[in-house]
């Protein structure tokens, strides 16, 4: 009886298979003379693509000086190489003193980009021209930093150290503590620039990102200029934006 059964089950199975009609290969558009292009278009995904952002950190405030001062940077490029500008001053008694900066970014590491071009100082004195060479990218904690050596006319050298980090104390409020240090290898007389280190600034904020690309924020800011040994502290206030 099992066997006759079996034996029936056996016959149902191999009926089935005879019977069955597997369905028709999934249809695609790729073939192998599609170019990348057509490629990328079919996927929504192109990793040669272009991409360009705006980025104004800081623009605030600052009771110290009453001044009004800026950090900005934009870039346009793709994932390896990029072209970088950076700008960063401050405007009082209807004076401006910046620093500009067109650079070329290219990625070194998975952390770490290397940057070479040209730095305008405008303001005190007369303006000055420099080539600059340096490393910008994320140290051990995920703190953001950029260390930049420049050489300008006359053997005039200058060095640029900023690091910042960002502090979640929420998914929209976050704290975050910044310090930039700029030296010099020569003394600058018309300018009021001393050899060595020049001046030290340490500023806190706290921000809230009401939109990721828009956040207010407020905090302190503390400045020494060791040329005259005068420091300055003071409260900020600002909006932080980005396209």
């Amino acid at each position: 009886m099992i066997a006759r059964l079996a034996l029936l089950l056996l016959a149902a199975g191999a009926a089935g298979a005879a019977e069955h009609v597997p369905p028709d290969p999934p249809k695609t558009h790729v073939h192998e003379d599609m170019s990348y292009g057509e490629m990328a278009l079919m996927m929504g995904m192109d990793d040669r693509a272009r991409f360009a952002k705006l980025m104004l950190d800081e623009f605030e405030w600052r009771e110290d000086a009453a001044s009004l001062a800026w950090d900005a940077a934009a870039w346009y490029g793709g994932d390896r190489h990029k072209l970088w500008f950076a700008s960063e001053g401050a405007r009082d008694d209807g004076a401006t003193h910046a620093r500009t900066e067109l650079l070329w970014d290219r990625i070194a590491t998975r952390w770490w980009n290397t940057r070479a071009g040209w730095r305008h100082d405008s303001g005190d004195g007369p303006s000055r021209d420099w080539l600059a060479f340096g490393v910008a990218g994320l140290a051990p904690g995920f703190v953001e930093v950029e260390v930049t050596a420049y050489f300008g006319e006359g053997g005039r050298t200058a060095l640029r150290l900023s690091a910042d980090y960002d502090l979640l104390i929420t998914q929209r409020l976050v704290l975050h503590p910044e310090v930039e240090i700029n030296a010099y290898g020569r003394d600058d007389e018309e300018r009021g620039i001393r050899n060595g280190v020049a001046d030290l600034a340490v500023g806190l904020r706290l921000r809230y990102e009401w939109r990721r690309e828009v956040a207010p924020y407020a905090g302190v800011l503390w400045t020494r200029h060791f040329g005259n040994g005068a420091s300055e502290a003071g409260f900020v206030a600002g909006l932080r934006l980005w396209f």
